[in-house]
């Protein structure tokens, strides 16, 4: 059978080197534009070797979910990382720990956390307690409307996670995190050679060329950092009697727990953070990026939170069944903007046929998000913001579908943040007009360009953020704890 299997060819793709492969043809910056062109050339599965290692390239929603969840017990692994996984310590992580006993470990206490609507539902007083004072914010400095979106979803997950209350100013729990998720998203991409050529991890700190080592170890040092402050601060917490719950404080308090257990529970919640902060700040950063773009779509959500909410309250989440346009807008932000455009790839475990084509045991399998959410068969115009696509009898194919993965890797956190996407947006657009920043008399378009890397990021922006009325101001100046 293997030889049955091994007689099938792989799937097609542009023709490599010898020894090295692709390794040429694979981008280090934007490589979605490339597998998107890859797959009009081949088809929508593609295949490429880089270094002996063949990379199966997906450019569809319905066949990635045709491999990756239906055959979900053997695409279900990580590949090794040197440089994220193995020299900065990532792997213990739950986006990058191998498929195994930890993983479903991993899995098993997210699920306690996400898994019913009821825990869901008991998030929104903070969520939206925290977006109210993301509007303070905005009101008094909107310049730093980046800053305040990334203290924000800190802010949110912080306090599920570990009952940890963000206050005014520079947090060091938010700013560690941060410099952490930002070191992930760098030390996981193909810019060190490090994770292209693995053996190189096994140089000495003094050979020439291994300044990477002394890189990691820095990097090292911030994630431990991140992991263990936040636990250190629970425990505390219920040593003094003053834990407020949350994730952590309910599995710690009051047990008699093994070393592999308290390092489960101390890693999984900081994955929480890891995975789930910056994502959240690049989706809400790309919608004030396509309010600014887009006024005729922000005029029409405001109008209709004006007829369903009123102007003498904030919108909450008892109104979103009530908001079909504004929950387009959630939709279109998240599809319109790829926060990972490439997604963390997949490893094969065993040999595998699909769809007639050879899958290798060890391949990696990589699903190319952004194109899946640009895919012209699938969205009408899709390169245009346009939220009605989501509307009507007919509505395109839900992005959410794709943007938080596939398979037993799809997000554990997918709904929260969902939530937290839509509340800001929603408050956001209750309050403020959102536009483009002119500069001596001369608007300044943004562009539409993205950063590389595993978390993609819109390009920086100026933007004119001002409340829409006096009322409006009030609403934001009031006590958000009422």
């Amino acid at each position: 059978m293997t030889l049955e299997k091994r007689a099938l060819p792989l799937p097609p793709g542009p023709r490599g080197w010898p020894i090295i492969g692709n390794l040429l043809d694979v981008p280090a910056k934007e490589e979605w534009f490339t597998f998107a062109k890859w797959g009009e050339t081949y088809g929508k599965i593609a295949s490429v070797t880089v270094l002996g290692q063949p990379l199966i390239i997906l450019n569809s929603a319905s066949i990635a979910k045709d491999m990756l969840e239906k055959n979900s017990a053997i695409y279900s692994d990580r590949p090794v990382i040197p440089m994220g996984g193995e020299l900065c310590g990532w792997k213990n992580t739950l986006v990058l720990t191998p498929y195994g006993e930890r993983f479903r470990n991993y899995r098993r206490l997210a699920h306690q956390l996400f898994g019913n609507a009821a825990t869901m539902k008991s998030f929104h007083p903070v969520e939206e307690l925290e977006t109210h004072r993301f509007l303070k914010r905005l009101l008094s400095r909107p310049a730093e409307f980046s800053d305040h979106i990334r203290k924000t979803a800190g802010a949110i997950i912080l306090r599920i996670s570990h009952g940890y209350e963000v206050g005014e100013g520079q947090d060091p729990f938010v700013t560690l995190a941060d410099k952490a998720t930002e070191q992930f998203a760098l030390s996981t991409a193909p810019g060190f050679l490090v994770n292209l050529v693995p053996f190189l991890q096994y140089l000495p700190d003094w050979f020439p060329g291994a300044s990477f080592k002394k890189t990691a170890k820095e990097w090292s040092s911030t994630l431990n950092e991140m992991v263990d402050l936040p636990y250190d601060y629970v425990k505390k917490q219920i040593v003094s009697g003053t834990a407020e719950p949350s994730y952590v404080s309910k599995l710690v308090e009051g047990q008699s727990l093994t070393a592999e257990q308290e390092f489960e529970i101390k890693w999984s919640s900081a994955s929480l953070y890891s995975g789930g902060a910056d994502t959240t700040v690049s989706a809400i950063y790309s919608f004030f990026k396509a309010m600014a773009l887009y006024p005729e779509v922000q005029a029409k959500a405001q109008a209709e939170l004006d007829a369903v909410v009123g102007n003498d309250r904030l919108p909450s989440f008892e109104d979103r069944d009530h908001l079909p346009y504004m929950q387009a807008v959630t939709l279109e932000t998240l599809r319109w903007f790829s926060v990972v455009p490439t997604s963390v790839p997949h490893r094969v475990t065993e040999d595998n046929v699909f769809k007639g084509y050879f899958i290798p045991k060890g391949a990696l399998v990589l699903s190319n998000l952004w194109q899946m959410n640009h895919d012209p068969e699938v969205y009408h115009d899709p390169m245009s913001f346009k939220p009605e696509r989501f509307l009507g009898p007919n509505p395109e194919l839900d992005p959410r579908e794709a943007c938080f993965g596939f398979g037993r890797r799809i997000c554990p956190g997918r709904v929260l943040a969902d939530a937290s996407v839509f509340i800001s947006c929603a408050m956001a657009l209750a309050v403020f007009n959102i536009s483009k920043y002119s500069e001596n008399g001369v608007v300044i378009e943004p562009d539409r360009n993205q950063s590389s890397g595993t978390i993609s990021h819109p390009s920086s922006f100026k933007c004119t953020i001002s409340p829409r009325s006096d009322k409006a101001v009030a609403l934001i100046q009031a006590d958000e704890r009422r």
